[in-house]
This record gives structure tokens, C-alpha cells and sequence, in this order.
């Protein structure tokens, strides 16, 4: 979805919407490197407006605006002008069925830049809503429900190959929905329409047999009708078995994760099981516990590194211009000395090291580095101020635009995790700063007044995004699938190190989820269904987006950040 914001291709100022087959996508040339020259990339297109949701008042003047941004929703106002009462709204929610528009007192104009082949009535498949089929010149099947207030017949018109008109001063929803499953997704959408998803709640637990499950409550509003819903692939291949039961035999292909399968319900419930709760920071392979004893030969053999490895300057090192390559710094010498300390038990060789690891973790903790955090008001964060400083807003990979914070923070979590593992006194005087970082990055909770609900992890995804507050028509995107790890796994350990059990175990499950999800959407194996078969042959994506938000939603928004620090 877009806001055609006056685009000359639709010459409307309505919410666009396009749903690209994997038909209509462009591809790179083959690469003759790699065994079955597989082609080097994928583009989606963007700018088709199939449909747009538009009325006639909307012009140059139109403003739009956002309401109740939360992790897996939001709602998008259209006006004819700043301040106006009347209004279109849409209810974005991720994996909806539906394109929702609340009408208030505006006369409604269905447009197509891909242009009506044929447009007509199809009765009322419920009391008081009225359905339309529409067939578009692509050959492309939608479907229109109308399901006006006071309950009389809209009357459509089709005035011409671009537009369909609808009653002036219309109050009331109308909803289109694309169908790939001719009278069969007719049947599902008819028995739905007028119900619509407004958010989704989520839930979670792990046990202790190393199962995890989470469930998607999906709050809906409009007629007490059951949701369609759209499950990518990791979804149904975790679902329970009575969420098996709410699915349907009708798909819709997704820009970068395969075909989405249509679920009729209210809640989905997922399960993963063989959490990797075993895991510590030794050694560890699955099926097994965490292998903390090593051969002779290996402990000689670090032995052997380890006094010129821990004798480095850390200051150089880890005192950067940088939050990202601070933090890795960090966890590159914590790596080291928990090896020393506890695989090779050198405890006197790794005491130094220690000590000085701390008071390099303290600089940050105390936010005297070169470039300090400051938090931020409008999006409610802790960011670098060096855009603020420099006006640069690629600094430090765009960290105060909240780009890569999960990457960034990740690297500070994991080496206050394995700190407070070698002394666990470190705890009480750093456990507020490193979960400030969590909060930041990774907020548990959705009624945290000083920071949203998973910034970087998007549980309906099952995997984080890097983007931030940049505007792109290819929507948020994700590269690197190692460091997305590397922070679930900082999540899992630091709630271990510092006895937060709850943070422990959705570390865990954002384990096991990423291990399902990266698997099926980033690392191709031969037999790989969600990728394109001339695409699997990389073996790994470089880059993966989606479309999930519309574009010129996240603007840019900079004001002047307090000057403290949140903890």
C-alpha cells in the first residue's frame, strides 16, 4: 500500500494498492560463477495501483497522518485538508485479508491504474453488505464489499475504465480483497467481509521440555464475522493443530517469503519445539549441554595466544566513533576472556584482562564515549547523538534513525552477559544501562512509556529488520541473519546472567524461530519452495525487504532530543 499523494499514474490522492505476482517480478542477469547460474536478484515492482481507495473531496489539499502506531499495526487518516472531520481510515495489521476503509462522510472513489475490465453487482452475501466483482485489464480477480451505515444500497457506478463512484456524504466500510481461488475465495471472503483485524496481540511461553509456543490474538472490529488472515510459511509450518484447522486452500504469493496460505479465526497459536535452552557460552552443539571442558592440546594452544590476545590496548579498541564497532570490540575481548577464564581456567591470566574490559564497558555505562546516547521524545529511543551533532544522517550506520539497533546493542548485551557471568558482583551497578538497551532494542512489554513494543524482532516476520526511519518504496529490510542471531542469543543470555527468567525464555523461543524462518526465507537449501527456483542456487539472500508498511508512512521526524539518558 501507498499514498498516491497525487502520483499522475493514478491521478488520485487515496491509498494504493498493488499485490505483485511472481509473473510480473524483474530479475537480475544469471550469475555463470555459481552452478546453476542462478539470477544475481529479484525486484518486486512497485508503483502498480491495482485499486485505490480514494473519494471524490480528496485533492491537493489532502493530508495524511498516522494513529496507534504499534508493533503489528496501524492506522493511516486520509482528509481532504488539515483538521478536517471528514476522513478515510485505514486499519493496517499485518497478515490482514482484507483492505479496510472507514468512510466518514466522504463520497467514495474507486480508482485503477491498471484500469476496470469489468465491474459488476453480486448481491449481498450479508445482511446489510453489499458485494461487487471487479475484473482489472491484468486479468486479475478483486473483490468489493460495501457495508454503509444506514444500511442502504450504495449503488456503485462505474463512470468509466478508471473510476467507480459511489453516494455522496457515504458513511460507513468498504473493503477490497484480491482473489486467486475464483467461487471458492468468494465463499471465504463472503462469509467474512465486514470484519476487520485493528491489531494483534501476542503471547508466549516456554517450557521446561524445551518447547515453545506464542499465539497471535488478532483484535478486530466492524461485524462479528471470523477474521481471513494471511500465515507465511513458517506460520503453518508451526501451527497447532487446531489452528491446521483454520486454514483454507487459498494462497497469495508475498514479495520475499513464498506463498501466504488465507486462515479463517480469531487466533493462531504456534509452536516450536527443541529450544536451544542447553545452551550457555561454551561450546554447544543441539541435542547436548553446553561442552565447557577442553583437551590439553586446545587449552595449550590458547594458551599459547592468549597472553599476546589479552595484553591488546582495549581503549583503541572499543572507545570508537561508533556504537557498532564499540560493541563488538567489547564482545571480541569478552569472547577471549571468558575462554581464558573458564574453558582454559586461567583465572589469573584473564583477571587483568577483566578488569579492564570493565572499565571500557564502564565509559559507555557512564556515557562518556566519543559519541554519547542521548533518548529521543518523538520515537521514544535511546540514539547516537552524532546525526544531531553533524547533521550526517548515515552516521554510524544511521543509529540515531534507529537503523541496526538489535546489531549495535546486541554486541554491548552479550558482553554484559558474559561480564556478569565471570563476576556476577559487576551486576547491580550495570543491570540498569544493559536493560535500557534491551528496552530500546527489544521491549517486552507494549505499555512501556519510554519505548515501543520489539523495535527490531517482528514476531509476524519471525525475524528482525535493520531499517529505520528511512523511507523506502521497498519497505523495511533485513542483511544480516548472523548478528540477528547473535541478538536473540544476547537476549537469552543476559536474561540467564542476570536472572530475568522471562527474558531467558524469549531469548530462547526468538532462537527457535529464527532458526525456522531464517531457513526458510534467507538460507536456501536445494529443496528450498519459498524462494525462486532460479534464485536458491546463492544459497543465501544478501538482502531481503518487504512491503509490509506503506510507503511515505515513517517520515523523517528529528526534533531535539532531551539531553539524559532514560535508565
Amino acid at each position: 500500500m501507498i499514498w498516491a499523494k497525487g502520483d499522475k499514474n493514478a491521478s488520485s490522492f487515496g491509498m494504493a494498492i498493488s499485490h505483485v505476482e511472481p509473473s510480473q517480478r524483474a530479475t537480475g542477469e544469471p550469475n555463470n560463477k555459481l552452478p546453476g547460474n542462478p539470477i544475481r536478484y529479484y525486484i518486486n515492482p512497485v508503483g502498480i495501483k491495482s485499486l485505490v481507495l480514494s473519494a471524490s473531496e480528496l485533492k491537493e489539499s489532502t493530508t495524511m497522518s498516522v494513529a496507534k502506531p504499534q508493533a503489528f499495526s496501524a492506522q493511516v487518516i486520509l482528509r481532504p485538508k488539515g483538521g478536517a472531520s471528514e476522513t478515510i481510515t485505514f486499519p493496517l495489521v499485518q497478515g490482514m485479508g482484507f483492505i479496510t476503509a472507514i468512510y466518514n462522510n466522504l463520497q467514495p472513489a474507486i480508482q485503477s491504474a491498471v484500469l476496470f475490465r469489468k465491474v459488476e453487482p453480486a448481491g449481498s452475501p450479508q445482511g446489510g453488505i453489499f458485494k461487487y466483482k471487479i475484473t482489472l485489464e491484468d486479468g486479475k480477480n478483486w473483490l468489493l464489499y460495501v457495508t454503509p451505515e444506514n444500511g442502504a444500497d450504495p449503488k456503485l457506478k462505474l463512470e468509466n475504465n478508471k473510476l467507480i463512484s459511489g453516494p455522496t456524504g457515504f458513511k460507513g466500510v468498504i473493503q477490497v480483497a484480491k482473489n486467486p481461488s475464483a467461487e471458492e475465495g468468494e465463499g471465504i471472503y463472503d462469509k467474512s467481509a465486514g470484519s476487520y483485524a485493528t491489531n494483534i496481540k501476542i503471547s508466549g511461553s516456554v517450557g521446561a521440555d524445551g518447547t515453545g509456543t506464542y499465539k497471535f490474538s488478532f483484535e478486530k472490529a466492524g461485524k462479528d464475522a471470523p477474521l481471513v488472515m494471511y500465515a507465511l510459511p513458517h506460520h503453518v509450518e508451526s501451527f497447532d493443530d487446531a489452528t491446521k484447522n483454520s486454514k483454507k486452500n487459498m494462497k497469495l504469493s508475498t514479495t520475499t517469503k513464498g506463498m501466504a496460505t488465507a486462515c479463517v479465526g480469531d487466533s493462531w497459536t504456534m509452536v516450536e519445539g527443541n529450544l536451544p535452552l542447553s545452551m550457555d557460552f561454551a561450546p554447544w552443539k543441539p541435542g547436548s549441554s553446553s561442552q565447557a571442558t577442553l583437551s590439553e592440546g586446545a587449552k595449550n594452544a590458547i594458551k599459547a595466544v592468549a597472553g599476546n590476545e589479552l595484553s591488546q590496548d582495549m581503549e583503541p579498541q572499543t572507545n570508537l566513533n561508533s556504537m557498532y564497532f564499540s560493541g563488538k570490540g567489547l564482545n571480541k575481548f569478552a569472547g577471549a576472556i571468558y575462554t581464558v577464564q573458564e574453558l582454559v581456567g586461567d583465572k589469573a591470566a584473564a583477571s587483568g584482562p577483566l578488569n579492564g574490559l570493565k572499565e571500557s564497558f564502564k565509559r559507555f555505562v557512564e556515557n562518556k564515549q566519543q559519541i554519547p546516547l542521548v533518548y529521543d521524545n518523538v520515537w521514544k529511543g535511546v540514539v547516537s547523538s552524532g546525526t544531531y551533532e553533524k547533521g550526517d544522517t548515515g552516521l554510524d550506520f544511521g543509529n540515531t534513525l534507529y537503523n541496526d539497533h538489535h546489531f549495535h546493542y546486541g554486541y554491548f548485551i552479550l558482553t554484559a552477559a558474559i561480564i556478569g557471568k565471570l563476576d556476577p558482583a559487576w551486576l547491580d551497578a550495570n543491570k540498569a544501562y544493559v536493560n535500557m538497551l534491551v528496552r530500546d532494542s527489544g521491549n517486552s512489554v507494549d505499555n512501556d512509556e519510554h519505548f515501543p513494543f520489539s523495535r527490531a524482532f517482528d514476531w509476524y516476520h519471525g525475524h528482525s529488520w535493520a531499517k529505520g526511519l528511512f523511507e523506502s518504496a521497498d519497505g523495511k529490510d533485513q542483511e544480516s541473519t548472523s548478528e540477528d542471531t547473535m541478538y536473540a542469543y544476547a537476549i537469552k543470555m543476559w536474561g540467564k546472567t542476570s536472572g530475568d527468567k522471562s527474558m531467558e525464555a524469549r531469548g530462547n523461543l526468538m532462537l527457535g524461530i529464527l532458526a525456522r524462518t531464517l531457513n526458510n526465507y534467507f538460507l536456501m537449501r536445494n529443496d528450498n519452495v519459498n524462494q525462486p527456483k532460479n534464485f536458491i542456487g546463492n544459497k543465501v539472500t544478501g538482502i531481503v525487504s518487504h512491503h509490509s508498511y506503506p510507503n511515505r508512512i515513517l517520515k523523517l521526524s528529528l526534533l531535539t532530543p532531551t539531553s539524559s539518558l532514560v535508565v
